[in-house]
């Protein structure tokens, strides 16, 4: 089950203080803060792969997007419909 989660943290919750990151990923399942696979951590990945939560939200301001680790799936929200 999804649910809305709101990162209120100031980085990865499982880097080192002071590893440097690229970009952050939220877990649509539970909530969990990890670091993008372009980061030297790579926790968003592997937290995917330990707790089987297959998706997770950019953290980036104004970033819709989404990433399915088991299918490897880019997404993004869809176009509303035409009224």
């Amino acid at each position: 089950m999804l649910r809305p989660v709101r990162h209120v943290g100031k980085g990865c919750e499982d880097c080192e203080a002071g590893t440097p990151r690229v970009g952050l990923l939220r877990c649509l399942t539970c909530g969990h803060v990890g670091c993008c696979d372009s980061s030297p951590g790579q926790h968003a990945h592997a937290h995917a792969e330990a707790s089987a939560h297959p998706l997770a939200q950019s953290c980036a301001s104004g970033a819709r997007w989404a990433w399915c680790y088991p299918d490897g799936l880019y997404l993004v929200p869809a176009a509303p419909a035409p009224r």
